[in-house]
């Protein structure tokens, strides 16, 4: 973490140059701020809403449980019936119903469930469908068909059946011209313990599978389900295991960011096409094989690996039987320098030359993006520390109760939250349109000071936390820490919360030219509860802090190829580095 001024943090609560407070004429810009009782209010409120439910394996057995209930109660049907009806219907009670009461002759023929339950001959003994042996007719069974099988030959069908997978659910009657369906009850008396368990397994899965408002939390390990509310703003889930998902895509959770651009940036960080910039940027190819070769010490002499064993110049590409010390030795080429003089290599070079901004400016964002995963990865480590062992330590040395210290676990998950935003963030200043120069300089303004206060932030749980940490007996200024940790762990979840609706809106505040979009900054940072004094301008030092990569390419004369993101000229037809077309 980097180290921040007294002077800055007292600035900060005091509404100083750096701090909180507006000045006397009421301008405002970009800070981190508490907003006025009302949008204290309406935040809190927001961030209460929850538009999903965490189900763990107890709560989806009893809804489950409920849901055959109440089908088999309207219908008049069995249990096992209501099961079947269900699972061919995804779970749905309400489709079933429609579609029971519109024709419910159709739907039982679908589902495999006769009209009336058709008994085994009455004979004392009965012969077997699968193995035709005569058995006696209390060890055969029958589904609501009819058609009777003996134990041993019931037990092998079902256990092949439950052995293949969920397709068990669907089971029919092993008689090959009948589709009556074999449901749980037959697989209770029929099935060993072992397959009674996994088909209770499958079929508590298949609620959660089958049904498009419940889903299962992808982490790893996680048997936690969540079931969503559609059409109620955030996909965003936190699951009690603590991972945080998009409930849309499944990928981690990536507010601001949408889930296509969160897609395409996943796609690009394990894709081939950067593997193609750098080749493109950092090698040559040889002039007799194309293999493509990389110099990074040494002559200008080079020697392509076997079987090709061309030699070569590396500047002019030309044999070397034509260079010596005629042409400028070794380590040089004037045959090179006049061609080049003359326009020869510049098309070689504008192309190897784009390749490499092209690389640089994706390094640029891959690597803050991952310095923010990391960090937010130790964040969550340093949390559980806390937890683990460290809030009973500092209970003991000050004197307090665990419960007066919630406010320092408050401020490590408020972290751990801005460490994904920001890292989100620099997928989606990669993804910003080039031409859109009054957002993107904007935007790296914004984010710039989102850095700026969650170090501050980050510092204070982190290095300041520790003085107390360490000490031998309670701290007369404890308190003060206390009212300082909540105060910035506040303004922060104000600010990004604030952050995160402005990108995900576009920006729209900003204007097309730069000119329009400096003059809505205060009405933008107006928007996301911002004061600070009037008349200073942060942006051209945040922007070097946060923002892109400069490039000497002119992006007039470029476009950039949505596959790979290559910065292709504009004469060219398809991407020079994954070939793709240029529409």
């Amino acid at each position: 973490m980097h180290d921040a001024n007294d002077s800055a943090e007292d600035d900060f609560y005091s509404g100083g140059e750096a701090g909180l407070a507006a000045s006397d004429d009421g301008d405002a810009d970009y800070d981190f701020a508490d907003h006025d009782s009302d949008d204290s209010t309406e935040l809190l409120s927001h961030r209460q809403q929850q538009n999903y439910s965490i189900l763990s394996e107890v709560d989806i057995k009893r809804r489950q449980e409920d849901d055959i209930n109440r089908v088999s109660t309207v219908l008049s049907i069995s249990k096992p019936e209501a099961c079947v009806l269900l699972r061919n219907y995804n779970w749905s009670v309400s489709k079933v119903h429609d579609e029971w009461f519109a024709d419910e002759e159709r739907v039982r023929k679908v589902v495999g469930l006769p009209e009336k339950h058709i008994e085994m001959p009455n004979d004392r003994e009965v012969t077997c469908g699968i193995c035709f042996e005569s058995c006696p007719r209390g060890s055969m069974s029958a589904a609501a068909c009819g058609h009777p099988f003996c134990g041993t030959c019931w037990r092998g069908y079902i256990s092949t059946a439950i052995s293949d997978g969920p397709g068990c659910l669907m089971l029919r009657c092993p008689d090959p011209s009948c589709a009556a369906a074999v449901g749980q009850d037959m697989i209770n008396s029929l099935a060993d313990d072992e397959d009674k368990e996994k088909y209770g397994r499958y079929l508590r899965r298949s609620y959660i599978e089958d049904n498009r408002k419940t889903k299962w939390c992808p982490a790893p390990g996680c048997e936690y389900a969540v079931e969503f509310v559609m059409g109620s703003g955030s996909y965003d889930v936190n699951c009690n295991c603590l991972y945080g998902f998009c409930w849309n895509c499944t990928e981690e959770a990536h507010r601001p960011v949408d889930c296509a651009t969160v897609s395409k940036w996943i796609l690009k960080n394990s894709a081939e096409s950067e593997n193609m910039n750098w080749i493109l940027a950092n090698s040559k190819p040889c002039p007799k094989c194309k293999r493509p070769i990389e110099k990074n010490q040494g002559c200008m002499h080079i020697t392509c690996t076997p079987p090709c064993k061309f030699e070569f110049c590396w500047l002019c590409l030309g044999p070397w039987s034509e260079h010596g010390e005629r042409t400028g030795g070794f380590y040089a080429c004037n045959r090179y320098e006049s061609a080049r003089q003359e326009g020869a290599y510049d098309e070689s070079e504008r192309r190897r030359e784009m390749a490499k901004n092209s690389l640089e400016r994706y390094t640029h964002y891959y690597e803050r993006w991952a310095a923010n995963q990391s960090s937010r990865q130790k964040a969550l480590g340093d949390l559980q520390s806390l937890q683990n062992d460290k809030l009973e330590k500092l209970s003991d040395i000050q004197s307090q109760p665990e419960s007066q210290l919630k406010f320092i676990i408050e401020a490590w998950l408020q972290i751990v939250e801005c460490r994904r935003v920001l890292k989100w963030t620099y997928a989606y200043g990669f993804y910003l349109p080039e031409h859109e120069h009054a957002k993107r300089q904007f935007f790296e303004y914004l984010q710039g000071e989102a850095e700026s206060g969650l170090e501050r932030l980050h510092q204070c749980a982190e290095k300041e936390l520790q003085i107390y940490l360490d000490a031998e007996c309670p701290s007369k200024d404890f308190n003060d820490f206390r009212t300082k940790l909540a105060g910035l762990t506040s303004v922060t979840r104000n600010y990004f919360e604030n952050l995160v609706r402005a990108l995900e809106t576009g920006l729209n505040d900003v204007g097309p030219s730069t000119s329009h979009g400096t003059c809505n900054k205060s009405a933008t940072s107006k928007s996301l509860g911002g004061k600070s004094k009037s008349g200073k301008n942060r942006a051209s030092s945040t922007s070097s802090k946060s923002g892109g990569s400069s490039r000497g390419v002119d992006d007039s004369n470029i476009w950039t190829c949505d596959q790979c993101t290559y910065a292709n000229p504009r004469s060219a037809r398809a991407c020079q580095a994954c070939d793709r077309q240029h529409r």
